[in-house]
């Protein structure tokens, strides 16, 4: 039987791992795009992606407690066709931290993308490679150390996530308390001993993960200088 305190940290990671995936999978089109498009106003875009960089997390999710409610559209579609309300639940936090996530995961993957040699994609699209294939097969494996990277900080930003979890989701117990919520919880009661645990664990699995990004980035310069 779980404690409230495992819980947590498996709905914590839960919620960093389909962040993670998700943006992984919308992030290498936007990726590919910002990197190689010549589109007029791609300025735009890019600011778009990077604004939850600036922005403070209660503006983005209060935006998006406004987007769920049943009062606009977004969620009234929500409610009267399919009968989902996204506030303070699982669902609804997933959606605010992908979008709160996205330059995380996009930024490293454009920078990887921009430093691929331009006669490398060239190369392949002269051999009768799709865009597709050349993207999934040459390029892709290219940018190994931007993908860890993007993958890696998606997953610790999504961990440490509070100001918007906290505007979107509450604090419902195994439905949107995350170990950030916990601790600023455990802080309030007075309960420093399960602070500091739930802290401690995030510390760790965040020094873990920078250990990692700065291990494999050193590498990859290793093996790029040889």
């Amino acid at each position: 039987m779980s404690t409230p305190f495992t819980e947590t940290l498996i709905l914590t990671a839960k919620l960093a791992i389909y962040t993670t995936v998700i943006l992984l999978v919308i992030g290498m089109p936007i990726s590919y795009f910002l990197a190689f498009s010549r589109f007029r106003f791609k300025p735009v875009v890019e600011a778009l992606v990077s604004m939850p960089l600036v922005l403070p997390p209660s503006v983005i999710g209060y935006y998006i407690l406004v987007a769920y409610s049943p009062n606009y559209w977004f969620g009234s579609f929500l409610s009267d066709v399919f009968d989902v309300h996204l506030a303070f639940s699982f669902e609804g936090i997933l959606i605010a931290s992908v979008v709160f996530s996205v330059p995380f995961m996009v930024q490293p993957l454009t920078n990887g993308l921009r430093g691929i040699p331009v006669n490398l994609r060239e190369a392949s699209y002269t051999l009768g490679k799709s865009k597709a294939e050349t993207f999934f097969r040459v390029l892709i494996p290219n940018i190994k150390p931007s993908l860890i990277t993007a993958i890696a900080l998606t997953f610790a930003h999504c961990i440490g996530e509070f100001g918007i979890i906290l505007m979107v989701g509450g604090n419902i117990p195994g439905e949107t308390r995350v170990a950030s919520i916990a601790i600023y919880d455990e802080v309030q009661g007075l309960n420093f001993d399960m602070a500091n645990r739930y802290a401690l664990t995030l510390f760790l699995i965040s020094f873990v993960i920078l250990t990692l990004i700065y291990t494999i980035n050193r590498r990859s310069k290793t093996w790029k200088m040889m």
